[in-house]
């Protein structure tokens, strides 16, 4: 199997206030599932090397809930939470995404998980958010360092086990 370390692609659509993250991992859609859905291994992977992810609530299932904060030298500097809408096994989760920092500003996800040749995985999420701000924000908050770190991060994971 090839590698394909890259970064992901994140795409701000014109017309409504999207982002879209594409990335390829050399593992397949039932693996790249398991690590968004398992907390043990969720805790791992998620967000930049400069933090640790602590979950502190995670019931993935249609209609469960999940919560996690991330940490930097053991003091907490922001937390997450949201609710599953549906958790397809190895081919979808749709959540909603909250920061507590602003916690009117929730945002719907969907990921989905597509086999691709060679046993591969392509993980698209498209993030749907309030406004055109909201969605600006995010994008100039450094998201992009904390997904490609933490994807990193799942590569490596995801190599353990193949």
């Amino acid at each position: 199997m090839t590698s394909t370390r890259q970064e992901a692609r994140i795409v701000a659509a014109e017309k409504v206030p999207t982002i879209e993250i594409i990335r390829e991992f050399d593992a397949p859609p039932a693996h790249v599932f398991r690590a968004h859905v398992d907390p043990d291994l969720l805790a791992q992977w998620m967000g930049p090397h400069s933090l640790t992810t602590r979950i502190t609530k995670w019931d993935a299932r249609t209609g469960g809930e999940w919560a996690f904060a991330n940490d930097r030298d053991g003091e907490e500097i922001a937390s997450f939470f949201g609710s599953f809408h549906e958790v397809r096994p190895d081919e979808r989760i749709v959540w909603t995404f909250g920061y507590a920092g602003d916690p009117d500003g929730v945002a719907l996800e969907t990921i989905t998980f597509e086999a691709i040749d060679g046993g591969r995985t392509r993980l698209t999420t498209l993030s749907v958010v309030k406004d055109f701000e909201t969605r600006d924000g995010i994008l100039s908050s450094g998201m992009d360092v904390g997904v490609n770190e933490g994807y990193e991060k799942l590569d490596a994971l995801l190599a353990k086990e193949a």
